[in-house]
């Protein structure tokens, strides 16, 4: 195959968008939610992975939490990855990362990227499905299990656990 043969297969293949957040919480448990100005509910710091620069989703999650609240965390295990369909987008894998436990200090110290943030707030787990949009309270309901079982990260579709095949 030459190197143009190549170019064109690549540029065939289909598109799956990626994201990267990080899950915080506060010493009582509740987590960290921001609320975008760009769309409807609430997330967990992250973003787009800039995969055209090389970046890897790891890095994406820190990258993210320092632009959108201005905290340089690196981020801990991995515990959920996420395969998102929805009809009006390609697929997204979204990969959530245990962002830890912040001091008062930590909190003090959010700054909110204004242009695409409004605020951020910390809630209890049973309020997750009120803040958080289709697949994504499910998605962090599941991280927070894998954190809170202390096992390794659990493979999602469309954020729950894959049904095992007939």
């Amino acid at each position: 195959m030459t190197t143009t043969d190549y170019a064109t297969y690549i540029a065939g293949l289909p598109r799956v968008l990626a994201a990267a957040a990080a899950l915080f919480r506060d010493s009582e448990g509740r987590v960290l939610l921001v609320e975008p100005n760009y769309r409807e509910g609430w997330a967990l710091p992250g973003g787009t992975i800039e995969s055209d620069s090389g970046e890897t989703p790891r890095q994406a999650a820190r990258r993210e939490t320092l632009e959108e609240i201005g905290l340089d965390v690196e981020p801990g295990p991995l515990l959920a990855v996420d395969w998102s369909l929805r009809a009006d987008r390609p697929p997204i894998a979204a990969w959530v990362y245990d962002g830890g436990v912040l001091t008062g200090e930590q909190f003090r110290a959010i700054r909110l990227q204004e242009d695409e943030l409004i605020s951020w707030k910390l809630v209890e787990r049973e309020e997750l499905s009120t803040y958080l949009p289709g697949q994504l309270g499910p998605r962090v309901r599941a991280a927070l299990d894998a954190l809170e079982a202390g096992r390794g990260p659990v493979e999602l579709e469309n954020g729950l656990p894959p049904r095992p095949p007939a």
